[in-house]
């Protein structure tokens, strides 16, 4: 088992999509992954269950909100690296390698990739990336979905603020100094289900907003109904 690296997963009710991740994730690195987990569905819970017990390096722990479910899982955390990936994130063939030896090699507190997904919603992300190579210079923009950090630096931060309810992620990526900060050009698949869900215009206004708040605590406090799911047409 890899001893560098332990990831850490936030689920909730996601079924048969966090078994995928898991063995996608098993054909990449053989390494600890805590599954930070507050399902209400039965049938996720068994799930869960049924493949730990096939997946020997796998546990799971009491969930929440993804603030309190990363920081749940950082504090079992042994190993001198830590991934926080989402529950619908793919990586690419080698992704989580890859990121790992930037990390370590050229020694930066935080890493974190592309993102790819659907079709019709590609084009955000690219547009992303011209936003975060620039928030990159000042105020670093990591995703949730895909930042590995140096334990010492994530303690160091005292973790993900479990007061925030939105966009903790980068509220936390924001703290780590400009040159310490790296954007490798590799890809992780994610689902469209938050722009279905909420919106594309709610997600781009939530992340231009973040970013005009980002030395406003309270902010991040808020909820702006983030979590009432509706499906939204396009």
């Amino acid at each position: 088992m890899n001893q560098q690296l332990t990831i850490i997963i936030p689920c909730k009710n996601e079924g048969e999509g966090i078994i995928d991740v898991i063995k996608l994730i098993s054909t990449q690195i053989d390494c600890r992954i805590i599954i930070a987990d507050s399902s209400t569905e039965e049938s996720s819970i068994l799930l869960l269950k049924k493949y730990q017990s096939i997946y020997k390096n796998i546990e799971i722990i009491e969930g929440g909100l993804p603030a309190i479910a990363r920081n749940s899982g950082a504090k079992l955390v042994k190993t001198p690296h830590i991934l926080f990936l989402d529950a619908d994130i793919y990586p690419e063939c080698n992704t989580i390698k890859k990121c790992l030896d930037v990390c370590i090699n050229d020694n930066y507190d935080l890493v974190t990739c592309k993102f790819k997904t659907d079709k019709g919603y590609n084009w955000i992300y690219r547009i992303f990336d011209i936003f975060q190579w620039f928030s990159s210079k000042t105020k670093p923009f990591a995703l949730g979905g895909f930042m590995l950090f140096k334990i010492e630096i994530f303690n160091k931060l005292k973790g993900f603020n479990e007061e925030d309810k939105i966009a903790e992620d980068y509220h936390l990526s924001s703290k780590i100094k400009p040159n310490r900060f790296k954007i490798t050009n590799d890809f992780v698949y994610t689902s469209s289900r938050r722009f279905s869900k909420k919106g594309i215009w709610y997600m781009i206004k939530l992340a231009w907003k973040s970013w005009l708040n980002v030395d406003n605590d309270e902010f991040f406090k808020q909820d702006y109904n983030y979590w009432k799911w509706k499906i939204i047409k396009q």
